[in-house]
């Protein structure tokens, strides 16, 4: 087989894979809007809630979606990603509800012992419960995959949330050939995973299929970071130096963005979809591993968040 048809016949198996997470993501999709009565969409203007945007697109054009667009902001998001946000909110014409950590610092509902320069990341679990009791939302769709993280891998497609917004991972219902159990009690609500079955690189390469904008700060730039416990930390207000540490230029991308005060960049001249795909393609390391900060405090830590709310 020559190399020309050799990369036909991978291009098309590509394709065929990409095509076959799309319609299980698509089908889930429309589970929702027909089994729930008031979902909405987590879109923080990341990579994974862009690509839930355009499964929503084709489940749903050519009338709005069903369900609005929720990002709950820490405040200490990067001004790119955020920017972003609207403008795609905007060119969509779909509705995005904002709410704040912020609001939640000034209601007394969150403490952190420095509001201006702790993380707010974990804090996000309480303002997204407040938002989902502000407008009674019974479920939240959000992109997580099971290969970002240990925790997440044990989550179902439909992830139930008891009245207390809690999960609980010994208490998963069945989902055999695709039945998913959605009754909710009021007060309770699901976490609902299209992605759930998709790796980094099907994200990529749906991306690349699909031409799909992004935030500038996946691609390859320069920028100050300061290498810290095996990460890249940014260097930012929210983040600056410590004592002894030395302030490095370099060539930097983000694999996944969050608040500023967890989210590390990784070393990398990948300025293109096509050249991210490649690196990926090779990476041994996790999404998450090599990029948050707040992961690394121990094994158990996002499991730990995710029983107190967390997305």
């Amino acid at each position: 087989m020559n190399t020309a048809v050799e990369q036909l016949f991978l291009d098309n198996a590509s394709n065929r894979h990409l095509d076959w997470l799309e319609s299980e993501a698509i089908h889930i999709m429309r589970e929702v809007a027909a089994e729930c009565s008031n979902p909405a969409l987590l879109f923080s203007g990341g990579k994974d809630s862009v690509v839930l945007l355009r499964i929503a697109e084709k489940a749903f054009r050519p009338g709005k979606f069903p369900f609005p667009l929720v990002h709950i902001d820490t405040g200490h998001n990067f001004a790119e990603v955020i920017t972003f946000r609207d403008q795609r909110a905007a060119e969509l014409g779909e509705t995005l509800i904002v709410r704040s950590v912020e609001d939640s610092i000034k209601r007394g509902t969150v403490r952190l012992r420095n509001p201006l320069t702790d993380s707010r990341n974990a804090a996000q679990a309480v303002t997204l419960l407040e938002t989902i009791a502000e407008f009674k939302f019974d479920a939240c769709i959000g992109g997580a995959r099971r290969d970002e993280e240990k925790a997440r891998a044990k989550e179902r497609i439909f992830s139930f949330r008891d009245e207390f917004g809690q999960w609980n991972p010994k208490a998963q219902r069945p989902e055999l050939w695709d039945l998913y159990n959605t009754r909710v009690h009021p007060g309770e609500n699901m976490r609902v995973f299209p992605i759930s079955n998709w790796t980094e690189l099907d994200v990529w390469q749906y991306i690349a299929r699909e031409k799909l904008a992004l935030p500038p700060i996946y691609f390859a730039h320069e920028r100050q970071v300061i290498p810290r416990n095996g990460l890249l930390v940014p260097l930012t207000d929210l983040t600056p130096a410590k004592e002894g540490e030395v302030v490095e230029n370099k060539i930097v991308r983000f694999r996944t963005v969050g608040d500023i005060s967890c989210t590390c960049p990784v070393a990398s001249d990948a300025d293109s979809v096509e050249a991210i795909i490649a690196e990926t393609a090779v990476t041994q390391i996790t999404e998450r591993g090599a990029t948050r900060m707040d992961d690394q405090t121990s094994e158990a830590s996002m499991e730990k968040r995710k029983k107190e709310g967390y997305f």
